[in-house]
């Protein structure tokens, strides 16, 4: 068994305050004995408005805010993935990126964004430079192999797919779900739909009201919801269990039954 925490919280212009309160929540989730606490999308830094903001406030994997992850990874004895706005080569744009930071103080898997949000009014791509299609970065806490990925990639089931292919047994899920029409039923669907068509744990961590739709979750790979959060600040544990996963893949193989796999179209 591995203790999971999805951390709920609203980040904004402050990057120290919003270091602090990420601090605040990974120390109550180790004390519940979390091994990973999963923060949101854009945890360093979120401004109302899409706009140069993003791009003054960005980081190298080097600065400030990852090692002030690393520095509360190490403290608590806790794996901790978190969502930046990571600097990148080229003027005027960042990248939305994701760490995993171990208790060591290292990061040991990364994600970048690849599939930026540009829908329901938003223009992400303006700002945000598209990851890159690669082998995916997946880590392991305790014997089980965690994956990540980002907010909207939730809506393509072949990135999650294609972490599954490369052994993932968990996805880590940061987000900054925009609240509006039937988002909040959106997320709850989409999330509960990766768990269920690919027999794994799901872990979503959104940011909290009035920047993110909230509802985070921990959600098993029969789809059933072991924790969740509503709209506020806080924190949601879970068990993830190996021999779940297991016994949810023998009563269902419609990993080893599929017929199709996951091509990059370019």
């Amino acid at each position: 068994m591995v203790q999971v925490a999805v951390a709920q919280f609203a980040p904004g212009l402050d990057k120290e305050r919003n270091l602090a309160e990420a601090g605040r929540l990974v120390a109550e989730a180790a004390e519940r004995g979390a091994r990973l606490v999963i923060l949101p999308e854009y945890a360093m830094f979120t401004a109302p408005k899409m706009d140069e903001r993003f791009v003054e406030s960005a980081e190298s994997l080097d600065g400030p805010f990852v090692k002030g992850l690393s520095e509360l990874a190490t403290a608590h004895g806790t794996y901790i993935v978190a969502g930046i706005n990571q600097t990148v080569d080229e003027p005027g744009r960042i990248a939305n990126t994701l760490v995993a930071v171990a208790p060591s103080g290292e990061i040991v898997a990364r994600y970048g964004k690849v599939h930026l949000y540009d829908a329901f009014g938003y223009k992400e791509s303006d700002l945000v430079r598209a990851g890159k299609i690669g082998t995916p970065e997946t880590f392991d806490v305790d014997g089980v192999t965690f994956g990540m990925q980002t907010c909207y990639d939730v809506r393509f089931p072949e990135v999650t797919r294609h972490l599954v292919d490369a052994g993932m047994d968990v996805l880590a899920l940061p987000a900054a779900w925009v609240p509006g029409p039937l988002k909040e039923d959106h997320w709850r669907t989409l999330v509960r739909a990766r768990a269920i068509e690919n027999t794994i744990y799901v872990a979503a961590a959104d940011q909290s009201a009035p920047t993110g739709a909230g509802n985070s979750m921990i959600v098993d790979p029969m789809g059933v919801t072991v924790a969740s959060l509503g709209e506020g600040t806080g924190i949601a544990t879970g068990e993830i269990s190996p021999e779940r996963i297991a016994e949810v893949r023998k009563k269902n193989p419609a990993l080893d039954l599929r017929r199709f796999t996951v091509t990059p179209c370019s």
